[in-house]
């Protein structure tokens, strides 16, 4: 295939200009201006359009084993398609975990019979107990490709730093869920000024901060790479870059919907706000923002949490935390962080791109000769409202709403798996 007139955004080799881009076999062959067809080539005008690699999100749940009415690795394939993700990075805390190298082989052989790429980690301890570690090199010659005991902190900092250590010496990333429970009395809702007015206690800042700055530490003396998931906190966006400062292989994520929303939209959305980190402060909101100019947070992940319309319509306080994701990550980057002016495309491409695939060793994230031939291709100016997911839930506060970034073409492997 030819991709013809496109406008190619390519943030690892910094490039931003006119392009035409040849691919054949799931394999970028040659790009250039112009090239011309050859016979039986499949031609696509992209004329008007922009084409970045394929998004790469770090943090996805598919539910798959064990809560698949939620998500499953097919349907969980079709949202990231839709969403212009080409490689996502699923969670270990599904039912049973995944602790054992057999579930590790489990689903990355069904997730081989999808179209886009999806990669697993593994559960740091066993059951997500935090207790006892389980077997990194097995888990990771079963082809895990990193650790964490997602949505469950590990409390015990001797454990946490022994299994940095372990990652570490397989080259592996660890990443971190970081909230000190004894802070919190009702989770997904910030402890501040809409908690109160809710009359609920709300989990406080200092519940995650506390335990972002053991791991900073833990980090700097292990040498591990380590993530810190889905920052909520001004003062954890501060801590990282403080360790990034004085050498630490740390990294974090930042969530659309933490740099978009703050602890309001609870009042507005209900359920649907209910968030673990919640969203907090407008202040926090605005350092996250400029954690993200800074280069302190690299990575932009959905934390792609889909529930059932039933348990979002449970009350408040026993909802479950959580939002979908993968189908609004780069509309909503582009209107919360590129139309400000907070950052340029290429820089909001750079966190969803080369940098999740250098983290974690992936092959895609960069439109070159011989890379991967995987692309998102839209109209970073075009406005579309979001509507119905096709992930199979839709707990989202985003519906309805109006974004720039219409994607009209996905393509993974070489193969359109995606147009509108």
């Amino acid at each position: 295939m030819l991709l013809k007139n496109g406008f190619l955004i390519n943030p690892r080799t910094n490039t931003c200009e006119p392009s035409d881009i040849r691919f054949s076999d799931g394999i970028i062959r040659e790009i250039g201006l112009p090239l011309n067809a050859m016979d039986g080539e499949t031609v696509l005008d992209i004329s008007g359009l922009t084409v970045a690699p394929g998004l790469i999100d770090t943090h996805v749940h598919f539910r798959d084993p064990g809560l698949t009415y939620k998500e499953d690795i097919h349907t969980g394939a079709l949202a990231a398609a839709r969403g212009g993700v080409t490689s996502v990075i699923c969670m270990a805390n599904t039912k049973p975990a995944v602790d054992s190298p057999e579930v590790v082989k489990d689903i990355l052989k069904r997730a081989a019979m999808e179209k886009i790429h999806i990669y697993q980690t593994a559960a740091v301890s066993q059951s997500l107990g935090g207790k006892i570690m389980n077997d990194f090199d097995a888990l990771a010659k079963a082809g895990a490709c990193g650790f964490t005991d997602d949505g469950v902190p590990l409390l015990d900092a001797l454990f946490c730093c022994d299994a940095m250590k372990k990652a570490a010496s397989l080259g592996l990333p660890i990443s971190l869920h970081e909230e000190d429970k004894a802070f919190i009395t009702n989770n997904g809702i910030n402890a501040g000024e809409i908690a109160r007015k809710l009359g609920i206690e709300g989990s406080p800042s200092i519940a995650e901060e506390i335990m972002v700055a053991r791991d900073c530490v833990l980090a700097l003396h292990t040498k591990a790479s380590v993530v810190i998931q889905h920052i909520s906190s001004g003062n954890s966006v501060a801590m990282v870059r403080l360790a990034k400062q004085l050498g630490a292989d740390i990294h974090a994520e930042a969530t659309p919907h933490h740099f978009t929303l703050t602890e309001e939209a609870v009042l507005t959305y209900g359920t649907l706000a209910k968030m673990n980190p919640p969203l907090r402060s407008e202040k926090d909101r605005i350092a996250i923002i400029g954690g993200l100019r800074d280069g302190t947070i690299d990575l932009i992940a959905t934390d792609h949490a889909p529930h059932s319309e039933e348990e979002k319509a449970k009350p408040l306080t026993e909802a479950p935390s959580g939002i979908t994701g993968l189908e609004t990550l780069l509309g909503l980057g582009i209107t919360s962080l590129v139309i400000p002016g907070h950052l340029t495309l290429s820089e909001l491409l750079e966190k969803m791109t080369c940098n999740p695939a250098a983290l974690y060793h992936l092959p895609g994230g960069s439109i070159e000769v011989s890379a991967p031939a995987d692309f998102v291709i839209f109209d970073p100016e075009e406005k579309w409202t979001v509507d119905n997911f096709v992930s199979k839930s839709s707990n989202s506060p985003f519906i309805g709403k109006e974004l720039y970034g219409k994607i009209h073409y996905t393509i993974c492997g070489g193969e359109i798996v995606y147009q509108i």
